[in-house]
This record gives structure tokens, sequence and C-alpha cells, in this order.
């Protein structure tokens, strides 16, 4: 770590065709990074629900929960780059976590850690509760942190005259993330599905969690491994804290100055004039006329996430292989498309489809996306109660137990529990004379539904123990043979995944796109910011509205969501409709030619000064004709300001 603490003079600057070669290590750095995020993320709810035995809501809110925390971390991140370490710095350290919280999960999926007694099923599961908490905790607080830092530190390698290459890199590191994204989605649920362990064979979630966190570990070497090619930049304090100081001080300035004797401004952001330069509150009012189109965004975001919780999960309902690697694989096909053919098309059919109506669309789409995952579930639903009603077959992945009692136990009242499969098995045993009846049910919980799939009844003579007689109902429930699961198989998924895709492909690329036109240009990182805790909000409107609604059917959350979405659509719609474009760099212009700016502010500030010590006597009624006479000068002003 000796070339940490170097700068300028010690760097090696190497380029091969025109691109420096440093932008080789940070490309190869957001691949693995990226792999190893979207790997631990997509078994990371059946993790919840079939190692740590949660329910689908527990399940769902702790997913939403980790995701929101991972995108308000990139405030933090950003901060700590700009003010106090520099991007290099804080990308090596936070990944120095990242890679820690990824090895503490891998750990936490051991079950043979804490299986004392060797039947497959963690003793002490608290101990793994707290593992997993601490490992999401240190992820969220490593990926969110880089991430507002790694493209901002690719785009520092290139010179001026390196526009051309510095807009191929931005594409090149897209495509990096989405390659990333594909290819762990698809190996790491295939990781899962092995089966590993010292002393029993269960899924394998410290594999799918392990290569991750390899990958980690590779993405961290990598870029240390470029640490002397790399421009790195002294940090130059954070745009974002001196935004909140301005607007800050225009809120308490507007305050103190509240009484009716003071002229009113044209914007509130004005009473900023006498601290700050009119350039920086010029660039904040641009900043916050976009923030506030932002209000309505989060909702969109309450759907597309939960293509990770209640998508998953339904899909584990259904027959077929996992189908989350159809999003990556539409999103590097649909976004050419949308460019080099819809939009285009759009435009010779000269249709004034603006960034902000196409917005609108994305988040239309993406409700229809939810109303099809509602009618899934209703077939799904409907499928399963067929099967239970008419030919008492239980639900997916559940087995039918015939045990015959030979011989019953000698308790008179004796409960025995066993856990198959993530299921749990009730064995409650009433003597009676030489009869005994095995009450013998199996409980899942499906679609928010619990199932008592069938008594059994065995009449025979009394001798063994009750712990004898569970060993010997345990070696019956392990040879019967499986049910095969749902007919409705998980190709039914692919529309509402296509519509999601589509929706995110109009709604997040045109608004990152819109975002980056409309922001000045050194306030672009305080809307990705902002753009970013839309995310995190979205996340967490999940956890209220599913915690609040309590519904008792799946189709009917969905439809809930989809209703949601298309209500704050049409306020949007109407937001945006009184939006008006404007050009940064045209209104940066205007400030551009010097205009004794300084001896105007202090002009203002003496005037204001004026004011307060004028309005300060008059409150004490000490000489009523100066009052007046101050009275008198205030509406003057308030005249000529009006002119």
């Amino acid at each position: 770590f000796a070339d940490l603490q170097h700068r300028g003079p010690t760097r090696v600057s190497v380029d091969v065709c025109g691109y420096p070669l440093s932008i080789f290590f940070i490309v190869v750095n957001e691949f693995c990074e990226r792999f190893s995020y979207y790997g631990m993320r997509a078994v990371l709810v059946l993790y919840f629900r079939y190692f740590l035995k949660w329910d689908d809501d527990l399940a769902t809110s702790i997913y939403h929960t980790f995701i929101a925390l991972c995108y308000l971390t990139p405030i933090l991140g950003a901060i700590v780059a700009d003010s106090w370490l520099g991007k290099f710095k804080t990308i090596v350290y936070l990944s120095i976590v990242y890679t820690v919280g990824q090895v503490v999960m891998a750990v936490s999926a051991i079950h043979d850690i804490t299986d004392t007694d060797r039947d497959g099923t963690p003793d002490n599961m608290t101990f793994h509760v707290a593992m997993s908490m601490v490992g999401l905790f240190l992820i969220a607080l490593g990926t969110g942190g880089i991430k507002p830092c790694v493209a901002a530190f690719g785009g520092d390698q290139f010179e001026d005259h390196q526009e051309k290459q510095r807009s191929t890199f931005f594409s090149i590191f897209y495509l990096s993330i989405n390659a990333g994204s594909l290819l762990s989605t698809v190996i790491t649920p295939i990781l899962r599905g092995q089966e590993c362990g010292i002393h029993s064979q269960q899924k394998c979630y410290p594999l799918a969690f392990g290569v991750p966190a390899a990958l980690m570990v590779v993405a961290l070497i990598v870029f240390i491994m470029g640490s002397g090619m790399y421009n790195k930049t002294a940090p130059k304090g954070n745009i974002m804290l001196e935004v909140c100081k301005c607007i800050g001080f225009a809120i308490k300035n507007r305050f103190r100055h509240r009484s009716k004797t003071f002229p009113k401004r044209e914007h509130w952001m004005d009473w900023a004039h006498e601290k700050y330069d009119k350039l920086l509150v010029a660039q904040v009012k641009m900043v916050l006329k976009v923030l506030f189109l932002y209000i309505p965004l989060p909702m969109f975001w309450t759907l597309f996430d939960q293509q990770g919780s209640r998508w998953t999960l339904q899909a584990t309902t259904m027959d077929g292989n996992f189908v989350r690697t159809v999003n990556p694989i539409l999103i590097l096909a649909l976004v050419p498309i949308m460019d080099s053919l819809v939009y285009p098309l759009i435009k010779k059919c000269h249709l004034n489809f603006t960034p902000l109506k196409r917005m609108t669309v994305g988040m239309l789409i993406a409700a229809l996306a939810f109303v099809a995952a509602a009618l899934l579930q209703l077939q799904i639903d409907v499928s399963i109660y067929s099967i239970y009603t008419h030919t008492y077959t239980p639900p997916p992945h559940i087995h039918i137990v015939y045990i015959h009692i030979h011989p019953p136990p000698t308790h008179t009242y004796s409960p025995c529990w066993a856990v198959y499969q993530g299921f749990t098995a009730c064995f409650l045993f009433a003597v009676s004379d030489c009869v005994v009846k095995a009450h013998v049910g199996l409980f899942t919980r499906v679609l928010k539904h619990v199932f008592l799939l069938f008594p059994v009844y065995s009449f025979c003579s009394n001798s063994v123990s009750c712990v004898d007689y569970c060993v010997q109902c345990w070696q019956a429930i392990q040879v019967v043979e499986d049910i095969k699961p749902n007919t409705i198989h998980m190709g039914w998924q692919i529309p509402q995944y296509f519509l999601m895709t589509a929706g995110e492909v109009v709604f997040s690329v045109t608004g990152l796109e819109f975002s980056y036109s409309q922001a000045p240009s050194n306030m672009k990182s305080v809307l990705q910011a902002g753009w970013l805790f839309t995310v995190a909000v979205g996340n967490i409107i999940v956890l209220i509205v599913a915690e609040a609604a309590q519904l008792p059917d799946q189709w009917a959350e969905y439809i809930l969501f989809a209703s949601l979405l298309a209500v704050v659509c049409i306020v949007f719609a109407v937001m945006s409709y009184f939006y008006t474009y404007t050009d940064p760099a045209e209104i940066e212009a205007q400030f551009s030619q010097p205009e004794h700016e300084p001896e105007e502010k202090k002009r203002d500030r003496v005037e204001m000064e004026r004011k307060d010590s004028d309005c300060s006597k008059s409150s004490k009624g000490s000489d009523k004709k100066k009052r007046d006479s101050v009275v008198e000068q205030h509406n003057q002003d308030v005249k000529q300001s009006k002119m």
C-alpha cells in the first residue's frame, strides 16, 4: 500500500490504442465487483427462506432493507472521497470492508459449524443470523461506498483531449456491469443447487456466497495492481456539502427576514446571495428543479427491486429453471433496440417524445409488469388449490408419507419434531389401551396459506420408546419419493420480466440522461446521489406497504403495487407538464463575465445589515419618526423591486 501516498509525479502514464492502460484495471475491477454483488444477491432471499427458515414476509423485509442500505451509503462514500481520502483510497479501503463482508456471509452459510448432532440442521441459528447481518452490513457499506467513486475515478484517467475515448470508456464500463450481473445470476444459483457439507449434504450456500467473495478479492487485487498508473486527484471538497450549506443559509436568512417590511425575492434561494456567489445559487436552483421531479420516482424502484424478492419466491412455487437471468439479457438487447430503432421511429412520426414523457411511459410499463405477475399468481393459486382439493396431492416439494406404527411408543402423550428440506413434520401420539392413533401432518406456508396435508391412523401394540419411533419416522420420510412440482412452468414469468426490463430501459436510462443534461457542470454528482437515494426510498416503501397492507393473497399485493405506481405516474405526468427544460451551460455562461460581483455582494450585505438594525430599533418603539421613515423607505424599495 506504499503507492497510496503518492500522486501526480509518480504516475506512470501508459496509453494503448489511445486509451490509458489504467482503465483496464478499473473495468476488470468493476466486472468482478458486480459479479460479487449480484451473485450474492441472486440467492440471498432463498438463503433467508430455506437456510435461516424465515417466512416470506421476513425474508422480503430484510432483503429490501439491505438493498435500501446499499443505496444510502453512496452519499457517505462520496463525501469521504471528495472531502477526505480521495477516490483511490476510498475505493481500496471500502473494498477491503466489502471483501470481509462477503467472506463473513460465506462462513455464516456453513451449517456444519453449529450442527453438533450432525443431523443436517444448525443447532444454533442465532449464530448464523448474527453472522449474516454483520456480513450484509459490511457489504452494504462497501458496495455503496465505492459506487459513486469507481466510474468517476475512471473518467479522471483521461486528458482533456480524450473526450471521445472517455465516452467509449463509460460504454465499456456499463457493459462490464451488465456482463458481471448476467454471469453471476446464471452461475450462483447453479452453485447453490450443488450439495455440500462435512457431516451431511445440504444446498451449498457456502459455495454460492464463497465464489462472489473470491471475485471480490480478485477485484481488490486487480485494482491495487494498477496503482502506479492511476491519475489520483487530491480531494477538493465535497460539492454536496456546499450545496447543503447554501440551501441551509437561504432558509435561515429567509426566516430571519420573514417580516413584511422586507421585499420579496423572485426565488427563495435568492436569500443566499448575501453569502454565496450568484453562480452557485443559480446552479443550486437548477438542481432543486430536478430533485423536485425525483419525489415520485421511488415508487418505480419499489416495484423494480421486487424481482429479487417476491418474484423469486413466486418462481420457487413453479416448475422449471430459474429465469432471473432474463433481466440482464433483455437489458443488453433492448438498450440498442430502443436507441437505434424505437426512438428514431417515434421521431420520424413527428411525436414529441421528451425524456420526461419516456419516463412516464416506463413507469406505466412497470405497472403492467406487476399486473402480469398478479395474473400469473392467480393461475398458480388455482393450480395449487386444484391439486389439494381434488387429488389430495400436497403443494410443490412436499412429500406424502404413509407410516404404519410397528410398534407404538410407550409414552401416553409424546410429541416429536423433525425437519426435512425446510419443512416441519409433527408426530403426535396418543396411547389408549392397545390402540394408537398417529397423527402425522406436514405443514408449509405456501402463498400465505397453511396446509394440513393429511392425517394417518394406525393400530398396533405398545412397545418401543418415542425416540426410537421418531428415528423410524425420520427414516421413512427420507425414503419417500418426491411429488412433482407445480405444473405451471417458470417460463410464464418471462412476460412480466420483459415488461419490467422494458420499463427499466425507458425509465432508468432516460432518467440518467435527463439528469445529466439538466445538471450544472460541477453538480452532476449531487443529482447522481439524489437518483441513488430514490432507489433506497423505493425499497423502504416495500417494507411500509407490505407490512401495512397485510393482504391475504399475493396476487392482491401485486395489484396494490401496480395501482400505486399508476397513481404516482399520473402525478409525475402532471409535474412534468409544468417543467421547463433548461440549458445549464447557457445559464452558467451568463455569470462567466466579471460584473464586480464582490463589490455588489458587499453592498447588498451592508444594505441588509442596515435594514436589520433599523428594524430592531423600530421594534423597541424608541423613536416613532425614525421608524416611520424606515418603513417609508422600505415601501419605496418594494415599489422599485416590482417595477
